[in-house]
């Protein structure tokens, strides 16, 4: 059996079935790196790879301690090994994990070095437990002058009178936030060295730790006062090529004097994330080792809710508007691409959809947000709603629609390329196609290993697996099915089904002996 004809690696596809997967893009370039010697991430030919070359599928979520001292306690309101059991458990393998500026860097020039050795537990244990880190300079509103968060005060500018602190997401449109981010968008007091600066320490830190998977320079960058020009559909060209793209180049090159191979994610500015095109890339960046870090939030979710509409064909369209446009942007880059934020919300189907529309497009992705953590700067604001728990201090009360939107049959290491995937929830039924040809454009040697992860949730019985092509190396029902695929194969093909079958595993139209559970 086959799923799909053909055998060339794409990087987008639709699909409306799981066993109707379409391939519409074609291959990206193939580039030689060199892989990590450690349990790291890098970019090739528009994939994330480890260090067999086999490609990596994210899953995860962002946790982002906003308030002072800016990094989770070691209790049940913060982080502990715990939590990272848990998201273990769960299949979640990535975190992108928040440090501020305003903890690198609370007096001007001065590193805090005990700052990051309270960040470091939190990486630390999540690696510990093969979860996937990006480092993520957080920022809301620029800084707590302004009700936000991420910029130390001292960055901040010395002239108030005025200020008016709305909160977010209104405080962006006011004055003295869109002149506090001019001024790092024109370097104001040379705040971009300091920026960069502190960078280079968190890059030192970092640089040779297992599953690093790299730096996301800035969050949600702010235009400042050319904001209603970046609000336009086509966005703001002279704004993303002048400045932002001429910051992160700066912070790059100084991140490179001390870590040379890690991947350096860049971020759109911020009403990309609701549908605005990016001109990111279009005067070229020379590195081999960039990300594309982008959000997906339906600007429109938030009024259609609150005149009872609990799914939207528009949210569906936009949010496809920015695949689309996020697909073109790191093409244009030659970077990796990752779905950094979205959720922020209780709303289950809206979660679903974004997430499956991720598997269309072969996207990895982090939700908004792990845990609430009093956060002052999200839509959410006040509820409690974006975290994946009624109490952040209780791991026992998942909200269940919500992880089951989220905890969903994924690759999570493919030995090759991702073909097409698809998990329809209703029906149970997964469906996963990969080529045996590696992101390099060599053949995956003999043996290696493709992994999908398949949680008890959705299969509490057990699962069946068909497989063209390939065989099954895992224990019956593990959570972590292991396939290999046959010799001289050009692709794989396999569907998981909830049937429970206790005695056998149903392989190529075969049923396999018996084996011991996990």
């Amino acid at each position: 059996m086959s799923l799909v004809a053909g055998a060339v690696p794409s990087t987008s596809f639709r699909t409306s079935h799981p066993e109707t997967l379409a391939y519409t893009a074609a291959p990206r370039p193939v580039s030689k790196i060199k892989l990590p010697s450690q349990d790291q991430l890098r970019h090739q030919g528009g994939w994330l790879v480890d260090r067999q070359g086999r490609v990596v599928i994210l899953h995860g979520v962002n946790a982002v301690w906003k308030h002072a001292p800016y990094s989770p306690p070691d209790s049940l309101e913060g982080f502990t090994a715990a939590d990272a059991d848990w998201l273990a458990a769960h299949g979640f393998n990535a975190m992108r994990l928040g440090v501020l500026f305003a903890g690198v860097m609370p007096q001007q020039g001065v590193i805090d070095h005990s700052y990051l050795d309270r960040i470091d537990r939190v990486v630390k244990l999540l690696a510990a437990r093969g979860i996937y880190v990006m480092i993520d300079f957080h920022q809301d509103l620029f800084g707590e002058a302004y009700a936000g968060e991420g910029f130390p005060e001292w960055a901040h500018p010395a002239e108030t009178g005025g200020l008016i602190r709305a909160g977010f997401p209104i405080g962006y449109v006011t004055p003295r936030v869109n002149e506090a981010f001019d001024g790092l968008w024109n370097n104001t007091n040379n705040l971009q060295s300091a920026y960069r600066d502190a960078w280079i320490a968190v890059a030192a830190r970092w640089r040779d730790a297992d599953h690093l998977m790299g730096y996301d320079l800035i969050n949600e960058p702010w235009s400042g006062s050319a904001w209603p020009v970046c609000a336009l559909p086509g966005g703001c060209a002279n704004f993303e090529q002048d400045k932002l793209q001429t910051m992160y180049e700066h912070v790059l090159a100084g991140i490179r004097g001390v870590d040379a191979d890690n991947i350096v994610w860049l971020e759109p500015q911020v009403l990309f994330d609701f549908g605005a095109h990016s001109h990111l890339g279009t005067q070229p960046i020379d590195d081999e080792q960039l990300g594309l870090s982008w959000h997906n939030y339906c600007i429109a979710q938030t009024l259609m809710q609150a005149y009872g509409a609990k799914d939207s064909t528009t949210c569906a369209k936009m949010e496809q508007r920015v695949y689309r446009n996020a697909d073109v942007v790191a093409t244009r880059l030659g970077a990796a691409s990752m779905l950094s934020e979205f959720g922020a919300s209780n709303d289950a189907i809206a979660t679903a959809r974004v997430a499956t529309q991720a598997d269309e497009n072969l996207v990895g992705w982090m939700y908004w947000s792990y845990k609430n953590w009093g956060d002052p700067t999200t839509q959410a604001q006040g509820t409690g709603a974006q975290s994946m728990f009624d109490d952040d201090r209780d791991l026992n009360t998942a909200r269940l629609d919500k992880l089951a939107a989220l905890e969903r049959p994924y690759p999570q290491a493919i030995a090759g390329v991702p073909l097409a995937y698809a998990f329809e929830a209703s029906s149970k039924r997964f469906a996963f196609r990969y080529s045996t040809t590696l992101a390099s454009g060599e053949p995956a040697p003999a043996g290696t290993v493709t992994t999908i992860y398949v949680p008890t949730l959705h299969y509490p019985n057990g699962y069946s697996v068909e497989i063209d092509s390939g065989h099954v190396i895992s224990a019956i029902n593990a959570s972590l099915l292991e396939v290999v695929a046959d010799r001289n194969a050009r692709t794989v093909s396999l569907k998981i089904s909830g049937a429970p079958i206790q005695e056998a595993l149903l392989v190529s139209g075969k049923r396999l002996p018996a084996q011991a559970g996990p």
